[in-house]
């Protein structure tokens, strides 16, 4: 609802409720939910598994990507390849800048 001189407006269909004094307002919205949700995170497939020792717990393995940084400054452009970890065992994730 559209707060109005007159009133309150809807913004979809355009019904007006005349505005008197003791009005309340409530903000309320129905959702209708399935019986299941099923979540498929197929992000670890996306990522390379690699040799490398996770600093919290050990482990030797683990997956890795890559992202690149841009910026400036002193009038220097400078572009950083940052790679990421992510351990297999605790999901630890790290990352080293080159």
């Amino acid at each position: 609802m559209k707060k109005t001189r007159d009133g309150f407006e809807c913004r979809k269909c355009g019904n007006m409720v005349h505005a008197s004094t003791g009005i309340q307002t409530e903000n309320m919205k129905k959702i209708e939910r399935s019986s299941s949700i099923y979540v498929v995170d197929s992000s670890e497939d996306e990522y390379v598994k690699v040799s490398q020792v996770c600093p919290k717990c050990g482990n030797e393995e683990a997956f890795q990507w890559f992202s690149g940084i841009s910026g400036e400054h002193a009038g220097i452009r400078r572009e950083r390849t940052v790679e990421h970890f992510r351990c297999t065992k605790c999901s630890h994730s790290w990352s080293k800048t080159s």
